[in-house]
């Protein structure tokens, strides 16, 4: 608890800054509200927030595990064939320069408004992260043990299993960290597309109104949903991969 100390005291004395300043210089509550404002517009719209939260945080849930089981595949496929890795590494920078405000009024022209445009765009907004982290991880394994195992007669398939695939897992939880912060916006920037619900759409309906308040009591949540997707990977990390922790501890 006592790393996470700094950064909570840091966040309050900013807070008390931001309310000091806000009275002090009279600041109108349609150009920027007090923290204090920004607390009470989120517990008088707590329920409306609740109702836009739940299909929010299930767009990026089914967007993030889709990102992961493409990512998977991908990684693999890449190291297992070297061919697969000169065709399929230049197409995924090049997904990466294209912009997703952009492309998802193009899904939705092509599958609608309901749940599966969103879900295909939170998936291309996880998917990169997750599979050159894990490409890497695969890469980084040591070359003299892999030698070894090869001399003992060891398969691809029992090489893969016993040593590239434990050795990468470091690697694919750091980019699983990424896309579990991305899933949440990519879920909120394809709300904005078309949704009846969501905290994208409401966001934009308290932006049209002038709503300054509950525009950043909206903010607050997201960040903090972010926060929370970030923090359930590190501990699924911790418990998956807990002899990396142990190394990292002995290092420090």
């Amino acid at each position: 608890m006592k790393k996470y100390s700094l950064p909570f005291l840091t966040a309050l004395i900013i807070l008390f800054i931001w309310q000091a300043a806000v009275i002090v210089f009279k600041i109108e509550q349609w150009i920027l509200p007090a923290p204090s404002q920004i607390f009470i517009a989120f517990w008088q719209s707590r329920s409306l927030i609740f109702y836009h939260l739940v299909p929010t945080v299930t767009e990026a849930i089914a967007g993030l595990v889709g990102a992961i089981f493409v990512s998977v595949f991908i990684a693999v496929l890449m190291e297992r064939y070297q061919i697969m890795k000169k065709i399929i590494y230049p197409f995924l920078i090049i997904s990466q320069t294209i912009p997703f405000i952009i492309l998802a009024p193009l899904l939705t022209l092509w599958f609608g408004f309901g749940f599966l445009p969103k879900i295909i765009i939170i998936a291309l907004v996880c998917f990169f992260p997750i599979t050159i982290n894990l490409f890497d991880g695969f890469q980084g394994v040591d070359h003299s043990i892999l030698r070894l195992l090869k001399s003992m007669g060891a398969s691809q398939k029992q090489i893969f299993k016993l040593v590239k695939l434990p050795a990468s897992l470091p690697a694919f939880f750091s980019g699983l960290r990424i896309a579990a912060a991305y899933s949440i916006l990519g879920a909120v920037v394809s709300e904005w597309m078309g949704a009846n619900q969501g905290l994208g759409i409401f966001l934009i309906r308290a932006t049209k109104s002038y709503l300054t308040d509950r525009v950043f009591a909206i903010i607050g949540v997201i960040t903090i949903l972010s926060i929370g997707a970030v923090l359930l990977v590190e501990i699924i990390a911790r418990i998956s991969i807990p002899w990396h922790y142990n190394k990292l501890k002995v290092k420090s």
